[in-house]
């Protein structure tokens, strides 16, 4: 494993199969991961994987319980290379972006921020309103990479799978993980 790992965060938004493919990408890159999973996170796992909370902890390499805020990852002088959360709820990122947050997930993302780590939130709804785009705008001010995980066309996806794969592949890139899962414009494979 690598010397510094990575905080994956999983919270209630719709798209909790990214969280669970980056905890995989990771794993198939000998990135050690540290997992938070939220309350709502445990249940939109649940409901749209099928593994029970139990079975995405596994894939972990440390896990972290959301109400634990003495966690290691809830200080600046633990050294990881940065913090995702895939998916990002707009809950969890505005918690984010005020500052005051109530869980370890959210103050894990506030320490990364002040560390000036990279913090990507790969941020599920549609359609945003004003409130949620000024949210983001101030979260990237801040240095947050705001990723939502949209379809990129030219990697010519056939099932959900690769647009979850090629998704987290290049939010895995903001931390200089390259995944071999992700298709790259004008790079055509052998």
């Amino acid at each position: 494993m690598s010397e510094r790992g990575l905080i994956v965060g999983i919270s209630g938004a719709s798209g909790a199969a990214l969280g669970v493919r980056c905890l995989e990408a990771c794993r198939e890159l000998g990135v050690e991961t540290h997992l938070i999973v939220s309350k709502a996170g445990a249940l939109t796992l649940a409901e749209e994987t099928g593994l029970s909370l139990a079975e995405v902890n596994a894939k972990a390499d440390v896990v972290h319980k959301v109400a634990d805020i003495a966690a290691c990852v809830a200080s600046g002088s633990y050294p990881v290379r940065g913090m995702i959360i895939a998916p990002c709820s707009v809950r969890t990122m505005s918690e984010i972006a005020t500052g005051v947050t109530s869980s370890l997930l959210t103050r894990a993302a506030d320490v990364t921020l002040k560390e000036r780590r990279p913090l990507v939130l790969m941020v599920r709804e549609t359609p945003f309103h004003l409130g949620h785009l000024r949210t983001m705008t101030q979260l990237a001010e801040m240095g947050a990479v705001i990723a939502p995980p949209l379809p990129a066309f030219y990697a010519k996806p056939k099932t959900i799978d690769d647009i979850v794969d090629q998704a987290v592949g290049r939010a895995l890139d903001v931390f200089g993980l390259s995944w071999s899962a992700t298709k790259r414009w004008g790079v055509t494979k052998a």
